[in-house]
This record gives structure tokens, C-alpha cells and sequence, in this order.
């Protein structure tokens, strides 16, 4: 296979396997040939073909295994349809489960949610501003390790008022049927409307640590707000999500 100016080839290498990765000639999971092969396919040194493999690496496309090669990522990326995930309708059908559950069952993954920490905490500061309350303020946390097909997916984190949440099953490993805003709509602060906040950032050491990401990949930081009626937050989550791994989708009326 040839290769042309002016790009750099370890460039040109990357390209070529992203689109065989798009294409489906690699399949998730499988293995990359080695390096030597690459090389000797494109008429390139080793190094050169390490640099595209670096590329794709940091892109999130493949990981590597010292020592065994390179692989395509396992789970390929997953769709995020806000407005279908917090209507109402969608959020009741899938009570049982939640919506991370409900919506990548229905795309064929299996999924795993882990609760690392649940209780009172003390609301750190973007959390407080995003809620409205005093930085150190009570609040409860829920905060979930989630995994599609046995790959980390997402760390999400949700902040509830203590006074919201104080005496409920929000406090609680199992918040009941509903989840948490059946719990405040119980207490008459039910969700009248969400918006959401997005940016892109650097994975930080610990979500790296679960996520099995390289120090420096890039995620989805998604601030996801619930208002009740009176325009009052009464619930904000935090989802971490890595870029590679998730398409976001919105839509509205044209209206």
C-alpha cells in the first residue's frame, strides 16, 4: 500500500486503520496484525507504524497490551438520545432498571451498575453553585460505575439537597420504584424540566483508573440539571463519559 506527501505516513498509517476500524475490517475486539506486518504492509519502519498505533490509542480506537499487541475497543460507541432518556413516559417504562439500563438493553449490550458511594456528603463547589446552595452544604450523593458488555462506560455522580433528601430511599442503596425523582415528586418536587451542560476535558487519575483510559483522553463531562416547578434544582448528575465511547444526540421543535 502506498503512501503519499505531504502528511507524515504515521498520519496517513492512522487513517487507513480508522477506516478499516469504521469499515468494519477490524471488528471490536479484534486484534490489530502486529507491527512488524503493518510495516512491511506499508513499506514503513515499526516506529512509524507505533506513532499511528499511538494515534488511534490516544483517539480511544484501540488499546494496547504490552507485550501482545494492539486491539480494537470492544463496545463500538453508544448513541445518548437526551430528550427520548428524560421524557417522562420513557422515564416511568423504564422505572425498573434506569435509563442507562433500559436504553443500551435495547441495543443488545449487557449492562452492569455499580453504586460506589451513597449517603450524606458535603456538596462540593460545583456541585453547590449548579444547585444553589452554600458550598459544604449536606447533600446527598449517589455515585455509579457503569459498564456495557463488561467494558466502563461512565462514572456518573448525582447531588440531591439534604432537605430533599433526608428520610427518603434516595439515601438509600435501592431508591424503590422510580428512583430518585419519584422520591422527590413524592415530596412534591417532582422535575418540571432538565438542561444540560457539556464539555470536553481530560480524564482525570481516578475516573482513568476505572475507566481503563490513557492519562490523557478526553471525556464527556455532561452536567445534567432537574428543576422542579418553581424552578428550583433539586437533583444534578455528573456523567463522565469518554469521548471515543458515546455519540451525543438532541433534538427540539423547530419552533
Amino acid at each position: 500500500m502506498s503512501l503519499e506527501s505531504p502528511r507524515h505516513r504515521y498520519q496517513q498509517v492512522a487513517d487507513h486503520i480508522r477506516a478499516a476500524i469504521a469499515s468494519g475490517e477490524y471488528s471490536p475486539g479484534s486484534k490489530l496484525p502486529s507491527q512488524p506486518k503493518l510495516a512491511e504492509e506499508f513499506g514503513i519502519t515499526q516506529r512509524t507504524v507505533g506513532n499511528a498505533i499511538a494515534v488511534l490509542r490516544r483517539e480511544g480506537l484501540v488499546r494496547v497490551v504490552d507485550n501482545v499487541g494492539a486491539y480494537v475497543r470492544d463496545v463500538p460507541p453508544i448513541p445518548r438520545f437526551a430528550n427520548k432518556r428524560y421524557a417522562k413516559s420513557n422515564r416511568e417504562a423504564g422505572s425498573a432498571r434506569g435509563a442507562f439500563d433500559s436504553e443500551l438493553r435495547e441495543r443488545g449490550h449487557e449492562t452492569t451498575t455499580t453504586l460506589v458511594q451513597h449517603g450524606q456528603t458535603e456538596a462540593p463547589k460545583h456541585a453547590a453553585q449548579a444547585l444553589g446552595i452554600e458550598e459544604g452544604a449536606p447533600v446527598a450523593i449517589r455515585k455509579r460505575h457503569m459498564l456495557a458488555d463488561e467494558t466502563p462506560v461512565q462514572v456518573a455522580t448525582s447531588y440531591v439537597p439534604w432537605a430533599l433528601a433526608e428520610g427518603t430511599a434516595i439515601v438509600e442503596e435501592d431508591t424503590g420504584p422510580g428512583g430518585t425523582y419519584s422520591r422527590l415528586a413524592e415530596k412534591g418536587f417532582g422535575p418540571a424540566r432538565f438542561t444540560e451542560a457539556i464539555r470536553i476535558r481530560t480524564v482525570t487519575p481516578e475516573e482513568a483508573d476505572f475507566l481503563k483510559s490513557d492519562p490523557e483522553q478526553q471525556v464527556f463531562e455532561i452536567l445534567h440539571t432537574a428543576w422542579d416547578e418553581n424552578d428550583r434544582a433539586v437533583e444534578i448528575c455528573v456523567h463522565v463519559m469518554p469521548t471515543y465511547q458515546w455519540e451525543l444526540h438532541y433534538e427540539w421543535p423547530a419552533n
